[in-house]
């Protein structure tokens, strides 16, 4: 079994190129001795949440105190590493949901994902959060006949539901995809609002107002080693600097999740990506790209990009080239080193794919890794942790967690704040982690590498 911990000198990222000494802050030189609420992660799951408990609490609620323990700097694990991509799925996993779930859970997930698009928006808006936030389209590309084929059966299906979220969806199957997409070869082109963002600058400022306002204690470069005790005797959260006494645990560490909860060892595996971040040479001007993508290759290869504002590209993915692999990337929490079987894809990328790219010189910037927390059955588990009363999970995103977080932290602090049901929390009902999730994990053989949908690795087993 390998140690579900994080290391502690990950590959750097693009995003914390401007990182400051907040990266490092210890709110007090000691640890606290106890809190009301011990928040495992400062991410944006951790963060997510710690801010909802803050500021949505209902008038009468007893103030209580939040300390947020990290193991390395703040936003530094898969959060500070992903594509800055905030895309939600319209189609892409949906019909396997509607199959395997029904349509009003399919549906219930769907437009809940669309939801965190314009709640970001604005709420990125009222607080003035400098994260270079724009709301754009979102484009998908089919270069392979028979994917592209595929795609536009998938789409008609959809419209057979008559769901009113589809008609933010834009579909063209034919020969000018490639001149509405800008991507060589495109047989298939989909278009829908997405949003692109720097997500480190949004965390830091976040938790920079939460300390500075005296809500949270946050404690980086303190891994958890065991959380022991139970809701009627108190928590002891034990770290590499002592102990914590604690009311109420929130584990947010997302693919290291099962390393404190080790019920949760089939059901959130942690799986490493690769991503990078590409230039033009010095004195060049990059050609213009307005929106994100989604691209697949002729060989379906899936990349995922955004355009930053300065013209570079922030560009990942490439999991069809190292599933076969599994050592180098599945229950691998090693982002000190690339994975050998996709690390030089992206040399030559933009030129390869995108029209008058050609003679633009594009080079990878950086390229890094990042661990992801995979679940059995595709959804995050969000929630009170089963059988363990004062213990909740938000966890197991499947590298698509930036859809997911931000009102499923709204939503798990609705459930700690007054107590609210989790059926009165807004959390969609194939989000809620449960016993009967983690039985069927655990009964099953999780076996990883089925590229489906928007090329994220998948269980095999869907049922």
């Amino acid at each position: 079994m390998t140690k579900i911990h994080p290391v502690l000198d990950p590959l750097p990222a693009f995003w914390s190129r401007d990182k400051d000494d907040f990266h490092e802050h210890r709110t007090t030189a000691e640890l606290p001795a106890e809190a009301d609420i011990v928040v495992i992660g400062a991410g944006y799951a951790g963060t997510s949440v710690a801010w909802h408990l803050a500021h949505d609490a209902e008038d009468g609620t007893p103030a209580r105190s939040i300390v947020m323990l990290e193991a390395r700097g703040v936003c530094e694990g898969a959060t500070g590493r992903n594509g800055g991509h905030m895309r939600p799925d319209y189609y892409g996993h949906i019909p396997h949901y509607i199959e395997r779930d029904g349509l009003e859970a399919a549906v219930e997930l769907a437009e809940f994902e669309i939801s965190h698009v314009q709640a970001l928006k604005k709420f990125i808006a009222k607080e003035k959060i400098d994260c270079d936030f724009v709301l754009a389209r979102s484009v998908d590309v089919w270069s392979n006949d028979e994917a592209a084929a595929k795609a536009k059966a998938t789409y008609d299906a959809m419209l057979q539901h008559d769901l009113d979220y589809m008609d933010d969806v834009y579909f063209h199957h034919g020969p000018d995809a490639e001149a509405i997409s800008g991507v060589k070869g495109a047989k298939a082109v989909a278009s829908f609002t997405a949003g692109m963002m720097w997500p480190s600058k949004f965390i830091t400022h976040l938790l920079k107002s939460l300390t500075s306002q005296g809500l949270l204690n946050l404690q980086t470069f303190t891994p958890v080693d065991t959380v022991t005790g139970s809701e009627a005797s108190g928590f002891v959260v034990q770290t590499a600097r002592g102990p914590v006494r604690a009311k109420t645990i929130i584990y947010a560490n997302n693919a290291y999740v099962a390393g404190l909860l080790p019920e949760y060892r089939n059901a959130v595996i942690p799986c490493k990506g690769i991503c990078t971040h590409i230039k033009v040479p010095d004195g060049k001007t990059p050609p213009h790209l307005p929106n994100s993508y989604i691209e697949r290759s002729e060989e379906n290869v899936l990349s995922y990009l955004i355009p930053r504002p300065d013209g570079s590209i922030v560009v990942g993915g490439s999991s069809r080239l190292f599933s076969p692999f599994r050592e180098q990337w599945y229950d691998n929490v090693d982002d000190t080193t690339l994975i050998e079987a996709s690390k030089t894809y992206y040399d030559g990328y933009m030129q390869r794919t995108f029209a008058g790219w050609e003679e633009s010189g594009a080079y990878v910037d950086k390229a890094w890794t990042g661990v992801m927390g995979y679940s059995f059955d595709s959804n995050a588990h969000i929630g009170a942790v089963p059988g363990k009363p004062g213990q909740y999970i938000l966890a197991g995103f499947n590298g698509h967690g930036m859809p997911l977080i931000w009102l499923g932290g709204k939503g798990l602090a609705k459930m700690i704040n007054p107590g609210s049901p989790i059926s009165e929390s807004g959390i969609p009902y194939l989000l809620r982690t449960s016993q009967r999730r983690l039985d069927r994990a655990n009964d099953s053989a999780a076996e990883f590498g089925d590229i489906i949908g928007d090329g994220s690795l998948r269980p095999t087993s869907r049922s």
